[in-house]
């Protein structure tokens, strides 16, 4: 599938702004997943200095700072990505080593060699360790079970266990209390899921992106009503009959692989390594934020310019 999208962050400052520096994580990467065809990014005001990095997790960032007074931040991404599809394999059919198994191979050992899967074990601001999320994920782990079809089984009962409640959460919210509450957004879904398998020795990670909605029929595809979306990546490991190791996506707000309507933008520990734009300002006590979203399959938008 061939995706067309646009993400613009507009911020209003009063007073005004009399410098920054922020960082974006508003870039897609090439993967077996998807090829980024091209890429544009657009910042106003004009950035006094900016340059492009790969963070700690392979993502691209971009820097930018912004050293003249401004009372408005623009920040638009333009991207064409053609997706493959590769992630939707259901878990049920991806042979996996029990899920114990996969525990005992990430428990410390001397001497043992990295692996770039470690570090998603681990506690991190948004994902902390705590009993209730060993509680809620017990009924998926049972023993012996393997660790695809485990992880699937979590991501079923995250969704029928939580609402979807855009006023219930916001960026701040700690992941427990959106355990305990059972509503959220997507950042939290992906957050709790996340937090379940770390605390029982799984290796997984949170995945920031997009997806691509359908309008009601007979209705046209409204510009900017998109949003970004977030979901869970876990790691399941080589296994003795030659399958490689693999991270295996699922969408526990939707209760769904991720295929090819789908777009990866960045992979971390929680949603703090892959915000799309943070910063450090001066001045700017109060600010307005409007985000606008548009994922368009391509040929329908270039249909519409006809």
């Amino acid at each position: 599938m061939l995706l067309a999208l646009t993400h613009e962050t507009r911020y209003r400052y009063t007073p005004r702004v009399d410098n920054a520096d922020h960082v974006l994580h508003l870039s897609p990467s090439s993967s077996s997943t998807q090829s980024v065809l091209s890429h544009q990014l657009c910042i106003s005001p004009e950035p006094s200095h900016q340059r492009q990095a790969k963070d700690v997790y392979g993502n691209n960032c971009h820097y930018f700072s912004l050293q003249s007074s401004h009372d408005c931040l623009v920040v638009t991404a333009h991207s064409i990505v053609r997706t493959h599809g590769l992630a939707a394999v259901a878990a049920q059919a991806v042979p996996s080593l029990p899920w114990e198994q996969t525990r005992e191979m990430f428990r410390y050992q001397a001497g043992a060699g990295f692996h770039d899967a470690w570090e998603f074990l681990f506690a991190s601001p948004c994902v902390p360790r705590h009993d209730e999320f060993a509680d809620f994920a017990r009924a998926s782990f049972a023993p012996g079970r393997p660790l695809a079809d485990a992880a699937h089984d979590l991501m079923t009962r995250i969704h029928a266990a939580m609402a979807y409640d855009d006023d219930s959460t916001d960026v701040n919210t700690p992941t427990l209390q959106a355990l305990q509450q059972r509503k959220g957004v997507c950042q939290d879904f992906a957050h709790i899921m996340v937090a379940c398998c770390r605390v029982i020795g799984v290796p997984a990670r949170y995945v920031s992106g997009y997806m691509l909605t359908q309008p009601p029929p007979g209705q046209a595809r409204l510009t900017g009503c998109d949003a970004s979306h977030a979901w869970a990546s876990v790691y399941c490991p080589a296994d003795s009959q030659g399958v490689t190791g693999q991270w295996l996506d699922f969408d526990p707000t939707n209760n769904r692989a991720p295929g090819e309507d789908y777009i990866t933008l960045a992979t971390g520990r929680d949603f703090l390594d892959v915000s799309p734009l943070r910063g450090v300002i001066r001045g700017g006590a109060r600010h307005a934020l409007r985000v606008a979203v548009t994922v368009t399959p391509l040929q329908e938008m270039q249909e519409s310019s006809l």
